[in-house]
């Protein structure tokens, strides 16, 4: 049964930091004002129509400070999903510092931004809910009956949220909003269906099989799965990425210490970039011009050049750390990542790989999301915007 996230409050100061920004008749498309967010119930604006460019970039919508009217006075904060204290913490992007803290259901695994940027979901794995977090205010509303949602996704066009349901080995296709089943598609050959990444147009999605040692590809119209692809034995493909030029899909393999090429046309395997121990979490820089690639087992951070594809740098956490999921400041000067395993969260520059920022936060922090980005829409996880 659902149950409603409970605020354990820091106090009226922290709370009041937590909600700071632009006054609500500043922004130029307001949310609603209720105190509690809810999905909302009219349809989302699509992006507006642009000519096609020259070079293909599919993250050119992303480039510092190209904030969408919709984003534009939400407060910097990183949103952590405790998974092994089932709570959420609130830290301020310019101090590192909690600001503010509260329950939620059951194994929050993922803060993922809606298609429209207006909402914050918190997939409440073993709960069986997604708590909404409005994230003007960083308040959390009434949590939504929605089957084992361990990752949430949504296609490009916003038409259909996508709830990856692990232990049920579903892709569940719902609506956007009001989170409504719409169907469900088994992938009885995925075993821990897990993360995924789209192609150029949108149509299909290569999703990792955690457990399976595989890759799958979805079709995204027909809401069907059109192959599958074997990595090789002992596989744990994590987490996936499409290169800018749409070219290429990069999938980080916990287990090979290292991230797949696989080519987005053909879907053959190019090769295995060796990075570290545990490569788990993939983001790119804002410049399109980096990779960076967490290894959680060894506490680094390998940084790939996306036109060579090789590795360029490799940066060391100090002492004991555990970089798993987590963003790219709006500005892109910051790459925040979870601590899984040691309660932490860890910014660094991503210049230099130099820690900025070391904090103290629930146990288990999970797929967090670093807020706002830019883009014109998400299409889901920690905050994949196009």
């Amino acid at each position: 049964m659902a149950r409603r996230a409970r605020w354990l409050l820091l106090g009226p100061a922290l709370l009041a930091a937590a909600c700071g920004g632009g006054g609500a008749h500043s922004r130029p498309d307001p949310r609603p004002a209720a105190p509690s967010p809810t999905p909302s119930a009219r349809p989302a604006a699509r992006p507006a129509a642009r000519a096609a460019p020259r070079h293909l970039d599919v993250y050119a919508a992303g480039r510092p400070g190209r904030l969408s009217p919709v984003v534009a006075h939400d407060p910097a904060r990183v949103y952590v999903p405790n998974s092994e204290s089932n709570t959420i913490d609130v830290l301020s992007q310019r101090s590192g510092r909690v600001l503010a803290h509260y329950a939620t259901g059951t194994l929050p695994q993922h803060v993922t931004p809606s298609w429209d940027l207006r909402t914050l979901w918190v997939s409440n794995d073993e709960a069986n809910e997604l708590t909404p977090i409005d994230p003007r205010t960083g308040r959390p509303g009434e949590p939504v009956p929605v089957a084992d949602p361990y990752n949430l996704y949504f296609t490009a066009d916003g038409r259909r949220a996508i709830v990856v349901a692990e232990a049920l080995r579903r892709l569940d296709f719902r609506d956007p909003h009001t989170m409504r089943l719409r169907h469900s598609l088994r992938v009885p050959q995925c075993a821990g269906v897990d993360h995924m990444d789209y192609t150029a147009d949108g149509r299909l999605a290569l999703v990792s099989c955690e457990f399976g040692g595989n890759m799958i590809v979805v079709d995204l119209r027909r809401e069907r799965v059109q192959r599958s692809i074997p990595l090789r034995s002992g596989a744990m493909p994590q987490d996936v990425k499409l290169s800018p030029d749409g070219r290429t899909f990069y999938v980080a393999d916990m287990a090979a210490g290292g991230v797949w090429l696989i080519d987005a046309r053909s879907w053959r395997r190019i090769r295995l970039q060796p990075t570290g121990q545990g490569a788990h979490g993939l983001y790119p820089s804002r410049d399109s011009r980096r990779l960076f690639v967490s290894n959680r087992d060894e506490g680094t951070i390998s940084v790939l050049s996306l036109r060579t594809r090789r590795p360029i740098a490799k940066w060391r956490i100090p002492g004991p750390a555990s970089p798993d999921m987590g963003g790219v400041s709006a500005s892109g000067r910051v790459l925040w990542l979870s601590g899984r395993y040691n309660g932490e969260v860890y910014a660094l520059s991503t210049r230099s790989g130099r820690l900025l920022h070391r904090t103290r936060v629930g146990a288990g922090p999970h797929g967090m999301c670093v807020w706002p980005q830019p883009g014109r829409y998400s299409i889901g996880h920690t905050g994949i915007l196009r």
